[in-house]
């Protein structure tokens, strides 16, 4: 039986969250750009300003989440934006996705969050029954708005 872990990655893990990260922007529309992956997943290590977890079956990586610090203001508490989440498409139902919620999850009452927030596309049926079998709640009292100011 395939071992599965979920742990907080490394330096060494980034080659492997990289090509991760390319497939999660092409699900989302975007061109494959694997160096700018790389690139942009290394300034996020290298500073410190994001939590990466990954999941791994029998020593490889098969997918990761990103959290991002934030707070409440009317809380005056931290809390996690969970902003990426994906498993490679062969290892999908393998658990990996729900071992990494439950990570993320720990990683998040370790670091003293109150909340974990995400956003997920409307249509984006098997995402959302994930996060509602783990538990999560969909706002229906908050609108999200977005002001685009770059492409």
């Amino acid at each position: 039986m395939p071992q599965l872990s979920a742990r907080l990655a490394n330096s060494g893990d980034l080659d492997a969250v990289a090509a991760l990260f390319d497939g999660y922007r092409q699900f989302y529309g975007k061109a494959s750009d694997l160096d700018g992956a790389k690139a942009f997943l290394g300034a996020r290590m290298s500073a410190g300003d994001s939590t990466i977890i990954v999941a791994e079956q029998d020593g490889k990586v098969i997918g990761f989440t990103q959290l991002y610090p934030s707070f409440t203001s009317v809380g005056m508490a931290p809390i996690l934006i969970l902003n990426d989440l994906f498993v490679a498409a062969e290892h999908r139902g393998s658990g990996a996705a729900q071992a990494l919620l439950t990570a993320a999850t720990g990683h998040a009452h370790e670091a003293g969050a109150v909340r974990l927030a995400l956003s997920t596309q409307k249509d984006n049926a098997t995402a959302r029954r994930l996060y509602e079998k783990a538990g999560w709640a969909l706002d229906e009292q908050y609108c999200s708005y977005n002001l685009r100011l770059a492409s």
